[in-house]
């Protein structure tokens, strides 16, 4: 006797007011392997959730070494999309089941479709077993990170030991040098204070022979240019030029030559030259370089040359000399 579109419409009133049995048909058409699937999924999830437990327990205790962690949590990323897509399938799954439902209840010709579907279905499953294995490949390959990261921890404590005992070799060294450059400060103060009583000395003796300051510097200039700068000037003047009706007067005026080329030298002479003194020359060459007949070069003479002075003088060009100290002549 053939099955007729009434019988069917009669099964499925029969079904459903007999949920068992429609749940003993589904589970014959679907087949156990899938009705297990949602408990595979959910062990699968669990697993992964004790995996990020671990992880953030692996953070803590690392958290010094956060760019190589940063690289696990990327691998984990992955994992958590590999399972995300498992999830989607799972949800694909699900609505592939109710329209499998929907078909059984509205078409007589459900069965060859449900047939396929179990098909699909079967296949699915083993991409999902696929999926599976590759998830359970990628912890291994996170274990072996986590190995790793313990072993480069490792390594980093000992170039950390060995950084504390550079640190500790470069601290006595600074304290050495730091002893060394108290014992120069201390050095320098005493020669300060001996050129200091070298130029009273000196002003007391021009006072005495009538030898003044500015007399010594022309004296001493042709020497020193000539020996360190290999400047020629046969002499020096004092010199006074008029600028705006305003007279402007020059400690020691020459010219001469330098490698073929006219060199003009404007010099002024001070007992004691400081930063301020290097300035005001400045402005004086400034003010009579217009007057001058070849580019100026200025110079300062004197007994006692403060370092900020010696500092400014190099930065700008200024040449500065004294009878004795490291600037003599």
């Amino acid at each position: 006797m053939p099955f007729t579109v009434k019988d069917f419409q009669s099964l499925l009133r029969l079904l459903e007011r007999q949920p068992q049995w429609k749940d003993a048909l589904r589970a014959s058409l679907l087949g156990e392997e899938f009705l297990e699937l949602p408990s595979l999924v959910r062990s699968l999830v669990q697993a992964q959730r004790a995996t990020q437990r671990e992880l953030r327990a692996l953070a803590e205790a690392h958290r010094q070494t956060q760019q190589e962690l940063k690289a696990l949590a990327e691998a984990q990323a992955r994992t958590d999309q590999t399972v995300q897509d498992l999830a989607r399938q799972v949800q694909a799954l699900t609505e592939a089941q109710a329209r499998t439902d929907q078909q059984l209840q509205a078409l007589t010709g459900a069965q060859a479709r449900t047939e396929q579907q179990v098909q699909a279905l079967t296949e699915a499953q083993a991409r999902t077993e696929q999926q599976v294995q590759a998830l359970t490949e990628a912890q291994a390959r996170t274990d072996q990170q986590l190995q790793a990261l313990t072993e480069a921890q490792a390594r980093t404590e000992q170039v950390v030991r060995a950084l504390a005992e550079a640190q500790a070799r470069t601290d006595q060294r600074v304290a050495s040098l730091e002893e060394a450059v108290a014992r120069l400060t201390e050095a320098q103060a005493r020669l300060a204070e001996r050129m200091g009583e070298l130029a009273t000395q000196v002003g007391r003796l021009s006072d005495a022979v009538g030898f003044t300051l500015e007399e010594l510097a022309r004296e001493l200039a042709p020497v020193y240019l000539e020996k360190h700068h290999g400047i020629h000037v046969p002499s020096f003047q004092q010199r006074f030029f008029t600028v705006d009706a305003e007279e402007v007067e020059v400690d020691f005026y020459g010219e001469g030559t330098r490698d073929g080329e006219t060199v003009v030298v404007v010099g002024e002479a001070r007992s004691r030259i400081y930063g301020r003194d290097v300035e005001a020359l400045l402005r004086k060459v400034q003010l009579l370089s217009p007057l001058l007949p070849a580019h100026p070069l200025p110079v300062l003479f004197g007994f006692v040359i403060h370092p900020s002075a010696a500092q400014l003088a190099a930065q700008k060009g200024v040449l500065v000399f004294a009878p004795v100290g490291p600037h003599r002549f």
